[in-house]
């Protein structure tokens, strides 16, 4: 347990300095976002593994401060990259680190999953860090919003513990009607979908 003498200092941001698909980035966070810590190791093995044009239009699904979402923006050039989150600590945190990092192009903003994300906008790109807890309603509700807001060709791909490997597998057959594993780490995996 904390006294009252180390709150003030818990309340202070955190402040990263992180590698990211082949971009340094400054990352402030802070407790109650998700990793505050470091960048989680799911996270790593995505970008690790993941592949983007430069004139891509991406949605980073549940951005938390940031970091997937800001890494693809400097790599997407002449794209665009929206970042969504409910939590609006990580939506502030997102935009601050935007900012911080001198990214034009990318905006974070308050949406539960897709419901706030304008329906005229046509991604390439959905990528996100899918969170364990999620249940079978959300998950499908995501998946079928994700089919209609994706161009044709667009890609989803995402990264979960490895116990939900066979979900994701399942529910993209179904949504997308094809699935492909990118990696898979010792504790995730990276899943994939393309709209055809």
């Amino acid at each position: 347990m904390f006294e009252r003498k180390d709150i003030a200092k818990l309340k202070k941001d955190i402040v990263l300095d992180v590698e990211l698909f082949d971009s340094n980035l400054k990352l402030h966070t802070r407790w109650g976002t998700f990793s505050p810590r470091a960048l989680d190791d799911g996270t790593k093995l995505l970008m690790k593994h993941f592949s983007a044009d430069i004139d891509d239009v991406c949605l980073d699904l549940g951005c938390g401060y940031g970091p997937i979402g800001l890494a693809l923006a400097k790599h997407c050039t002449k794209g665009e990259v929206h970042m969504v989150d409910k939590d609006f600590v990580a939506v502030d945190l997102a935009n601050y680190n935007a900012k911080l990092n001198n990214i034009v192009n990318a905006k974070a903003y308050l949406s539960d999953a897709f419901l706030q994300i304008p329906s005229d906008i046509k991604f390439n790109q959905i990528v996100s860090n899918i969170p364990a807890k999620v249940g079978r309603e959300q998950l499908s509700i995501i998946l079928y919003d994700a089919l209609d807001a994706l161009k044709p060709g667009g890609v989803i791909t995402v990264v979960t513990i490895n116990g939900l490997k066979d979900f994701i597998k399942n529910n993209f057959k179904s949504v997308f009607g094809n699935y492909k594993k990118i990696k898979q780490g010792q504790k995730y995996v990276i899943s994939q979908a393309i709209k055809q």
